[in-house]
């Protein structure tokens, strides 16, 4: 693995004091109901660290859906709060219908300590998104927060004013989660155990192209399948293998790609000491689509080599297999979709550079 270059959580005196968490609690949700609560489960380590190490008190912060700044009552964070208070039965865990204010500072300070609560949608006020140093401010001077602690590994890729500005106020560091996400994806980047094997789909070619360019002088051997190769995607590289063969509805249109090109695959991902998959291969909605994508999560998850599970629609597709397959392992299944895109494709994320040096 390579070195975490930023302070994480266990380098910063936390005893005592108040610690604002950026979490990422943006979780599918209908009818008030949270339909998958994998990136709540994902905070708690953090959480009970930064607890157990003392902290007065714990409030956190996130956002969920695109609200546009105007508040929108189904996308309140009221589920998460008490979705958070079944995983943590032996904590005090309290939700704020506020962000800041009197009110928001009355909730904090009604908090007991040892407690935890959770503040309403950030996006609900449109200088989160401004990135607006007043808001930062504000959230602040509410909380009594004395340490800021980055573990929204999804918004990292974003300069919100709870990836940014709040960072360049306080002393900060980054959670047990957004360090586990950064190193995996650099170690898959900078210093992979060979072969190394990166596959593409989805259904977006303008989406995947810097990844493909990024990985292209660096992996072994690189698929593309999807949409991608079903739109007849062409590369000149020997190591670039497009899948050949697809499955199809009634009409002729493209919707998985086919048995030659799943068996191919699934015996390249048997020979690779570390796998990063990053977009499904068909229309997984609709299981008819998504025999290819599932034997690809079906051999990774067999693999006892490093395997790597990036994207928004990929991630859940691979939770849902989880679900009745429990017996299969990931070395780390993403919570960030564009997030991890964006550093597997070399860029910079501003919510990670933001935070203190080691």
């Amino acid at each position: 693995m390579v070195e975490f270059r930023k302070k994480s959580v266990q380098d910063i005196d936390l005893a005592g004091k108040t610690v604002l968490i950026r979490v990422d609690y943006n979780v599918p949700m209908k009818n008030g109901v949270i339909e998958e609560d994998m990136r709540i489960s994902a905070s708690l380590s953090t959480i009970r660290y930064v607890l157990d190490q003392g902290a007065r008190k714990v409030v956190l912060i996130s956002h969920l859906g695109r609200p546009d700044g105007a508040y929108v009552p189904e996308m309140s964070l009221a589920p998460c709060a008490q979705r958070l208070g079944e995983l943590l039965p032996d904590k005090v865990v309290r939700f704020s219908d506020m962000i800041y204010g009197d009110d928001a500072r009355a909730a904090v300070d009604a908090l007991p300590d040892g407690g935890v609560i959770l503040m309403e949608n950030l996006r609900f006020v449109p200088d989160e998104e401004a990135n607006s140093e007043a808001f930062a401010k504000n959230i602040i001077d509410a909380t009594g927060a004395e340490v800021f602690v980055q573990d929204g590994f999804a918004v990292i890729h974003r300069a919100h004013a709870s990836t940014d500005a709040i960072a360049r106020l306080l002393p900060s560091a980054a959670g047990f989660l957004v360090e586990k996400e950064v190193t995996s994806l650099e170690t898959a980047m900078k210093d992979p155990k060979r072969p190394l094997l990166v596959i593409v789909g989805g259904a977006k070619v303008s989406d995947k192209q810097p990844l493909i360019d990024k990985f292209i002088e660096i992996a072994d051997k690189i698929v593309v399948g999807g949409k991608i190769a079903a739109d007849g995607y062409l590369s000149s590289s020997p190591n670039v293998y497009v899948a050949e063969d697809f499955a199809e509805d009634g009409n002729g249109t493209k919707l998985d790609i086919g048995p030659v090109s799943t068996k191919k695959i699934v015996e390249m991902i048997k020979e690779a000491h570390t796998i990063v998959w990053n977009g499904t291969m068909g229309m997984v909605e609709d299981e008819r689509f998504a025999k290819a994508s599932f034997a690809i999560a079906q051999a990774m998850g067999e693999s006892n080599e490093m395997t790597i599970v990036g994207g928004g629609d990929t991630a859940g597709f691979v939770e849902k297999v989880l679900k009745t397959n429990g017996e299969l392992t990931f070395s780390l299944i993403s919570t960030g979709g564009g997030a991890s895109l964006e550093l597997l494709s070399g860029k910079q994320l501003p919510g990670l550079e933001v935070l203190q040096d080691k």
